[in-house]
Formats: structure tokens, C-alpha cells, sequence
């Protein structure tokens, strides 16, 4: 017999109900989550681990999937049903797993598996937060060593003022789009994109969803009490180390590491580290200390990173010899992709991105069709990393989820500069090819990418500079970190992305490795990233600070006329006749919109000047009384039909046609003969009643 348990609470303006026992209950834990009839459930299955694995990776896997059945909708394409993952589902499936994974007890290896599917979709409520909030009531119902519950926020500004989970038509007008997830005491994840805030209005807003969440964190834990059965429950037993083994290690690498990672380059870094794990096996064996190789890999890297985050924390020293403030050396060349319409190679330090620009109209959009809705793209943002650019061979693929992760990242930080697509009638689609990589790589996109743009033309109200904080935190000691790089991002505790202008702040994205950092911390990152920040854009300035004049020759010119909606028929004519015959005789393309809108695309101003003088002449209102050049088209015995324009002819009467009597049309006129009309009549049919005769008398 099902006997589910219930647990019903508001939050902010929503209604939230938790339920578990009557789905799903094969899983280790699941949870139905149902807000204001956003529907998703949560599933989650721990498999024991037999073998020693990985003590510094925890084997979890989030995925989340979207139901079209959910919205009412029927899945497109052939096969009409659900196939790979979209983009939206990778990067909301990442959403979930960034503030989860830093919590569950280090020692802990069972492999995890979450699934969260979206069951009904109210479009005013995102499933994104619903499915952070069913994840963490799932794990903390799981009894995996998990230091949760986490709490989630979305916070928009509208009008000034803080909102706890805005609608998704409210967040369309808000100045900000902040997600928030903490526990009790700490934050553990942030990220949102922002229209240039100051670091106080973000930090204000941080304070306010810290504050709300913890509303969902006293539920959970409520809807937890009720679970009897987790009292039957299994523990879980962590894995620790061999302290005889890890003691001898620790003599034999300790010192060494501090040598090589502190008075070494980086390409000798790698083949000196190698050598002392050679040399570490062979001291082991000859002391007839034999372990398996993961669990001597585990001691390996754990005294590693301590030994590296002790001495920075101690001497404020960084590993490549800078103070915590500064950063790398900046190299910057535009324009140095001829063929392409814009391009920027942003350097900094070991970290390089290529980024180019290409502009295309609007068919070049992206049609994007998502759960909530459809919604057209004119803005792509797409980065790529490449093995060579650390100096490995990989397979080369589709983008993974870290690739379409760091895209969005990117994209989210120049959205509040970009051109409105009625001022600027372009599809812009930026490609960062990460060529060197040794951290930062999405924030050297965004620089790169801005300075691209600037290169292609493209109206940007202002440059764009991203900068990766890092973080090295034992208890109340700690010291944050500009300009993080590869193995710092590594030893570190936190990788705190930022991004934004001289005025604000346009993204951020923290992540990170300890169970949550404090409020202070979050104040004191913000405000040393922004004089890294400043820093950046100031060299950037000096290679190109305002977009060019002109875009590329090489880039399609757009032209805009606006045309009376009623005048559309009139351009595309019968089965679209009018308008093909147009784009053959300009050579452009001809776009039209319902409200009258036409975009004429060309690599040459001549034809484009051309076509936007034959729609006029197409759309132009046709005056009586007035004299117009025409062809005759067609001759009958009453008289003949005389084209004035494309599209528009009218009869001309025989008793119009001279003022003598004519007895036959044909003695007087014959085909494609060129005349002078006078217009007589336009009715309300829009047929016209033309007149040679009156023309002639007025000439």
C-alpha cells in the first residue's frame, strides 16, 4: 500500500509542495516537487563503491530532462519524441550539480546518480529553482553524508526594488537575474547577469536571497522529520587514509614540491612532477610499502595541495611569483583574421583566446524551441577548447557541458552592451577558440570577444573585461586571489568569475570546493575584482576603446524601410511573384516583416539602393489626377490594361485613348508600347480608371 508523506509551505509569492513515497520508490531517495503546478521529480541512486576510486572526485552525475508532454506540446522532428539533451538542459543539469558537489563529506566515493524530469510546466514559473529544491530535499532524505540542505533564490530588481523569484515574464524587465544557493551558514553557489549593477547593488542582493532561502532550508528539514523510514536507513563509512603510508610520503615529496612549484616554470613544472612520482614509487617499494596506485595517487595529491595552499597562506606568495592583486601580462591584437568580419587575440599570460566575429541577417538567427516557450537568438555565443591548447591529444567532438557552460557565461557578460536588433539589424553570431589555456579562459573570451566586436563595427555601448578570483581558506584564515590560474583554480577553494565595464557589474558565476564561503569574503572578492577589472579594461582601451565607423567589406550591409502593412501583398504579389522577381533583378535578399518592417541584405550598396528604390515605387500610393509613365500589358477590344508600377495596371477605355473616335484599340496601341496616364478614377476595389487622352491635353 502507497503511504506517501506530504509537506505543503509558501515561499515568496509560491506555493510549494513536497511529496515522497508514492513515485519512484525503487530509487535510494525521490522527491515530487510541485510549484504552483511546475511539476518536477527527483531521483536519486547511490551505488556503492567495491574498489578504491578517486578520494578527490566524487563519481556524481546530474542530469535534467524536459518533458514536452509538461507544456502540452508534442515533440518535433522525425521521430516526435525527446532526444539529446538541448543546451538548456545541460547547463540547468550544471546548475544542479555547482552548489551540491562541494558538500557531501570528503572521504566519501559511492557513485551517485541524480535525475530530475519536469512533469507539468506553469510557463511563469522557471523549472530550473524547482529542481534544485527537489534535489536537495532528495539527497537530504537519502542519508548520503551530504552537508545539506541547500536553499535556492532567484532575485530580479524591477523598479529599484528586490524580488524573490520573479516571474519569468517579470525577469524580462529586471535589471537583474541573480540565482543564489547556500546553506544555513554559507553561500555555495552564485551566478547572474546583470544590466552594469554597482558591487553594492549585487551584494545587497546577495544579502536579500541569502536571507529568504533559508525559509527553504527550515521546510526541507521539516518534510524530512516526517520521513520516519530514514531511521532504517544504512551509514555510510568514509574512506580514510593510511596514516603509516601517508606520513611517509609526505617525507619524501613535501620539500620537493615547494621547489618545483615555487622556483619552476611552468612547462618544467610538469616533467619535474613526473619524475618525483617515479621516484616516490621506487622509495615505496624498496620500504615494501605496497598499496594500489589510486590510493598512493589520493595521499599524492592531497599533500600536494596542502603543502602549496600552506605556503601561500604563509609567505602570501604565489606559486608564479605574484602578490595576490596582480595580474598577468596582457597582449592584444584586433583584426588579425583578414577574411573574417571582425576578430581580437586576447593574451593573458598562458591563457589566449582567438575570438572572431561574423555578421549575418536575420533567416541566420537561431530558432530556439524550449519548454516555456520558442524564442529566436540573434546573438550566438559559442566557445570552444581544443586538447592542444593544454598541450594534450584528445578526441575532437561536439562542445561538452563545461564548453556550453563557459559559451553561456560569456554570452550572459556582454548581453546589457549589445546593439538592439532595430538598431543594429544584425545577426552576430562570436567564436572563442581557446588556443592556450592555463585558467580564466571564459573570462579571456569575454575580453576577447569584446574587442572583436568592437573590431567588426558593431555599435557595443561599452568594452567588456572578465576577471577569475580564486580563493586559499583554513578556518578564519584566508587570502583571495586576482586573476586565478590553472593550478590555483585547482589547490584552490573557490574559482569567482566576474565580469562588467568601467560603470558595473554584467555577470557572475562562483563556484565552490568548501562547504560555503561567508558574506565578507563575497564583499571583499567583489571590490578587489573590480580594480583587477578597471586594470584589464584600461588595457584594452589602448588597443581599441569604440567600435569602428564601418563593418567589414566583407560583411553584408543591411538597409531598413519601413512600408505600410497593408503594402506587404503588394510586395510579395501572387504566389510570391513580386518579390522573387525583385531579389533576382537587385541580387539581395528581401526580408518582410508583419508590421511592415523590410530588411534588404547585400555585400554591394548599389543593389541594396536599388531595391529600396523599387519598393517604393511598389508601395508608393497611387495619386488621381496624377500623370505616370506605363507599359501597356494587354489589349482588348474596350480598350487596353496599362501597368503603372509593378503590381498595379489599370484600364485604359477606348474612348480614353484619343481625342479623335477610335474604332480599333490595335491601330492605336499595341503590346509593351511605353505611354503617358492620367489617373481618373481608384476605387475601393483598388482598381484604377487611367486616361492617355487626358494626358496628353495636360503635357
Amino acid at each position: 500500500m502507497l503511504n506517501p508523506i506530504f509537506h505543503k509551505f509558501q515561499y515568496g509569492q509560491h506555493i510549494i509542495s513536497l511529496e515522497t513515497g508514492l513515485i519512484a520508490r525503487q530509487a535510494t531517495s525521490s522527491v515530487l516537487i510541485n510549484m504552483d503546478d511546475t511539476v518536477v521529480l527527483v531521483t536519486i541512486v547511490e551505488k556503492e563503491s567495491s574498489t578504491p576510486t578517486d578520494k578527490n572526485f566524487i563519481p556524481l552525475s546530474v542530469n535534467y530532462q524536459e518533458r514536452t508532454y509538461a507544456a502540452g506540446r508534442i515533440p518535433g522532428g522525425f521521430f516526435r519524441r525527446e532526444g539529446r539533451p538541448s543546451e538548456n538542459e545541460i547547463l540547468i543539469a550544471r546548475l544542479i550539480d555547482r552548489p551540491i558537489r562541494p558538500l557531501f563529506n570528503k572521504g566519501f566515493s559511492n557513485e551517485i546518480q541524480i535525475i530530475a524530469t519536469v512533469l507539468s510546466l506553469n510557463p511563469e514559473v522557471n523549472p530550473d529553482l524547482v529542481a534544485i529544491i527537489g534535489t536537495s530535499t532528495a539527497l537530504t532524505l537519502s542519508n548520503i553524508p551530504f552537508q545539506g540542505p541547500i536553499g535556492i533564490a532567484r532575485i530580479g530588481l524591477v523598479n529599484n526594488e528586490y524580488v524573490l523569484n520573479p516571474s519569468t515574464t517579470a525577469i524580462k524587465s529586471s535589471e537583474l537575474d541573480l540565482i543564489i544557493s547556500a546553506t544555513n551558514e554559507s553561500v555555495v553557489m552564485i551566478e547572474s547577469k546583470s544590466n552594469m549593477l554597482s558591487e553594492k547593488k549585487i551584494l545587497n542582493a546577495i544579502k536579500f536571497g541569502f536571507e529568504k532561502q533559508k525559509t527553504l532550508i527550515k521546510n526541507i528539514l521539516i518534510f524530512v522529520k516526517k520521513h520516519k523510514i530514514i531511521k532504517n536507513y544504512k551509514t555510510h563509512s568514509l574512506y580514510e587514509y593510511d596514516q603509516v603510508l601517508y606520513s611517509t610520503i609526505k617525507k619524501i615529496i613535501e620539500i620537493p614540491i615547494k621547489n618545483i612549484f615555487f622556483k619552476s616554470k611552468k612547462n618544467e613544472k610538469i616533467e619535474k612532477l613526473n619524475t618525483l612520482k617515479c621516484n616516490l614509487l621506487k622509495i615505496l617499494k624498496n620500504k615494501e610499502l605496497i598499496f594500489e596506485d589510486v590510493i598512493i595517487e589520493n595521499i599524492y595529491v592531497d599533500i600536494l595541495k596542502k603543502t602549496i595552499r600552506k605556503k601561500i597562506l604563509k609567505e602570501k606568495v604565489r606559486t608564479d611569483g605574484r602578490s595576490k592583486k596582480s595580474i598577468r601580462k596582457i597582449s592584444i591584437k584586433t583584426g588579425l583574421l583578414p577574411r573574417v568580419h571582425g576578430s581580437a587575440l586576447f593574451t593573458r599570460g598562458n591563457t589566449q583566446a582567438l575570438v572572431s566575429i561574423t555578421l549575418g541577417t536575420s533567416r541566420d538567427a537561431q530558432n530556439i524551441d524550449e519548454l516555456i516557450g520558442d524564442r529566436t537568438d540573434n546573438f550566438l555565443f559559442h566557445y570552444n577548447f581544443p586538447p592542444y591548447s593544454v598541450g594534450e591529444i584528445g578526441v575532437i567532438g561536439s562542445p561538452k557541458r563545461r564548453e556550453i557552460g563557459h559559451g553561456k557565461l560569456a554570452k550572459r557578460s556582454l548581453l546589457s552592451v549589445m546593439p538592439k536588433i532595430n538598431k543594429f539589424p544584425y545577426t552576430i553570431r562570436v567564436v572563442s577558440e581557446i588556443t592556450e589555456s592555463d585558467g580564466s579562459s571564459s573570462m579571456a573570451s569575454v575580453c576577447g570577444a569584446s574587442l572583436a566586436l568592437m573590431n567588426a563595427g558593431v555599435p557595443i555601448k561599452s568594452g567588456i573585461a572578465g576577471i577569475a578570483m580564486g580563493l586559499i581558506k583554513e578556518k578564519n584564515k584566508y587570502i583571495i586571489l586576482s586573476d586565478i590560474i590553472g593550478e590555483e583554480d585547482f589547490f584552490g577553494d573557490m574559482d569567482f568569475k566576474i565580469s562588467g565595464n568601467y560603470i558595473g557589474i554584467t555577470a557572475l558565476q562562483m563556484d565552490i570546493k568548501i562547504n560555503g564561503i561567508n558574506q565578507k569574503i563575497i564583499e571583499e572578492t567583489l571590490y578587489q575584482a573590480k580594480e583587477a577589472r578597471l586594470k584589464i579594461l584600461k588595457k584594452m582601451d589602448e588597443s581599441i576603446s569604440i567600435p569602428k565607423k564601418e563593418i567589414s567589406i566583407y560583411a553584408p550591409r543591411i538597409y531598413t524601410i519601413k512600408i505600410n502593412p497593408e503594402k506587404i501583398k503588394d510586395v510579395i504579389g501572387k504566389g510570391g511573384s513580386i518579390i522573387r522577381m525583385l531579389t533576382e533583378e537587385t541580387g539581395t535578399t528581401i526580408e518582410i516583416e508583419d508590421n511592415g518592417m523590410i530588411k534588404i541584405s547585400s555585400a554591394f550598396q548599389e543593389k541594396a539602393i536599388h531595391a529600396i528604390r523599387r519598393i517604393k515605387e511598389i508601395t508608393a500610393e497611387i495619386i488621381v489626377g496624377k500623370i505616370y509613365p506605363g507599359k501597356v500589358i494587354r489589349i482588348v477590344d474596350f480598350g487596353a490594361f496599362v501597368s503603372i508600377g509593378i503590381g498595379k495596371e489599370g484600364l485604359v477605355h477606348i474612348s480614353q485613348i484619343d481625342k479623335n473616335h477610335v474604332e480599333k484599340v490595335s491601330d492605336h496601341l499595341h503590346l509593351n508600347q511605353i505611354v503617358q496616364v492620367k489617373v481618373l478614377e481608384l476605387d475601393k476595389q483598388g482598381r484604377l480608371r487611367l486616361s492617355i487622352k487626358a494626358a496628353n491635353n495636360d503635357i
